[in-house]
């Protein structure tokens, strides 16, 4: 009957099963003809109601966090349809239930259970929701929303900014850059232009000491990687001060 269920709403597998009976709060109404089938009975057509935890949009667009009772599958026999077992089925369940039929939350109804709906009980005019279950306008009125909770929220928009390249603005927090000392901080670096070593810019006006201090920079040897000063060459060290000596500008 799950199968056939499953069948005639176009489902690609069944909704119905002992397992999913097993491991779900469902609860299943079979209406059968007992003297069937040689006295062996058969099923003529059930009814599966649950409870599920929803979010249902009333008419204002308002959304209510609730676990209405739902009507999860609703099959009659196709050889036993139109002789009235789907009313004596579904009034069982709204009487053993206590539930009004505008109340209940329909999961993916099909069109003969929407016309049988409309037929019977007269619910036509249903309320748009973002799920596949239908409900009908009455579906708010005259119930006790008990357990349930509105959980309509205003999101502040965000105001839009004009994106503004990186390259000409300052990011906030951002440390600054440090100006170096003398000599670092030439925009021309020092470059030699013969292979005397002769300094090719030199500014006019500059004390002579602190262009030696900037010889000297450039002269001393880095300390090794082991934490050894390395051993100067006496030979290296007088051909860069007899270089140095010779290229020696004057001043006026």
């Amino acid at each position: 009957m799950g199968e056939a269920s499953a069948k005639a709403q176009q489902l690609s597998t069944a909704i119905t099963n002992t397992s999913r009976m097993q491991v779900n709060r469902h609860r299943l109404y079979i209406l059968k003809d007992s003297v069937a089938n040689r006295g062996r009975g058969a099923a003529i057509g059930f009814l599966k109601v649950g409870t599920k935890k929803l979010f249902v949009l009333d008419g204002q667009g308002a959304h209510h966090e609730m676990e209405p009772l739902c009507v999860l599958d609703f099959y009659v026999h196709v050889s036993l349809q139109r002789h009235g077992y789907g009313k004596e089925l579904f009034d069982y369940m709204i009487q053993y239930e206590g539930i009004q039929p505008s109340h209940l939350a329909i999961d993916r109804p099909s069109s003969k259970f929407l016309s049988f709906l409309r037929k019977h009980y007269r619910l036509a005019a249903t309320i748009p929701q973002v799920n596949n279950f239908v409900v009908f306008d009455s579906f708010f009125r005259d119930r006790q929303l008990r357990g349930a909770r509105l959980v309509h929220r205003s999101v502040t928009k965000k105001v839009e900014q004009d994106i503004k390249p990186y390259s000409i603005t300052v990011r906030d927090g951002a440390p600054q850059e440090q100006e170096l000392p003398w000599p670092f901080n030439q925009s021309p670096s020092l470059m030699r232009s013969n292979s005397l070593g002769c300094a090719s810019r030199q500014q006019v006006g500059r004390p002579l000491a602190q262009q030696e201090g900037a010889r000297y920079v450039r002269g001393v040897r880095t300390p090794a990687l082991n934490g050894t000063r390395e051993q100067d060459d006496s030979s290296v060290h007088r051909r860069r001060t007899s270089s140095l000596t010779r290229c020696q500008p004057s001043f006026q």
